[in-house]
């Protein structure tokens, strides 16, 4: 029988309110508040790596930054996660090489099933993330569940990310569409 935290990490319906999945989000903010609150960018560097499951070369994450859990983010090398984003991963969020993330991002792994009976369960679910290398996302954007957001491709600020975006375009609105190919 699978554990909640499996049932998590694969996409499928599980409680949030699982005493090991309530107990990982307290420890990942005890660690958040840390990050946050140190002046110090090598002592916040290390703690960063505490947080997060992988953290590449080069890696900058300006404060404040919130998650649910941390351990299921990569973070690829050169990559910059500008003030106040917000990652709930639930599921895994793959960030490639060479990433720039605006300021208030959010990328949201998490969902609630649409289904009204089911949502009064108190049962979530939720669905990977995975942004190419050399993506740039716009401020305020928001990237929703199961979305693939192709290399060398380019968010703008406030769009909503609802469905897949493929390599080299520049994509905007809400919903987010691509409005031409990049060169």
């Amino acid at each position: 029988m699978a554990t909640e935290r499996e049932k998590m990490l694969r996409g499928e319906l599980y409680n949030a309110m699982d005493p090991e999945l309530v107990a990982a989000r307290r420890q990942t903010r005890e660690l958040l508040r840390a990050f946050n609150a140190e002046p110090d960018e090598a002592r916040r560097s290390e703690l960063l790596a505490r947080i997060m499951g992988r953290v590449g070369e080069n890696v900058i994450v300006e404060p404040p930054f919130f998650c649910d859990y941390g351990s299921n983010i990569t973070l690829g090398d050169n990559v910059f996660l500008n003030y106040n984003c917000v990652v709930l991963d639930v599921t895994p969020v793959t960030i490639g090489n060479g990433v720039l993330i605006g300021p208030a991002v959010q990328i949201y792994a998490a969902t609630h099933p649409l289904d009204v009976e089911m949502r009064r369960t108190g049962l979530e679910m939720g669905a990977p993330i995975e942004i190419g290398d050399e993506v740039w996302i716009g401020g305020g954007a928001l990237i929703l569940p199961g979305v693939t957001i192709g290399a060398r491709t380019v968010i703008g600020a406030g769009s909503v990310v609802t469905r897949d975006i493929p390599e080299g375009v520049f994509a905007a609105g809400n919903p987010c569409r691509v409005i031409r190919a990049l060169e």
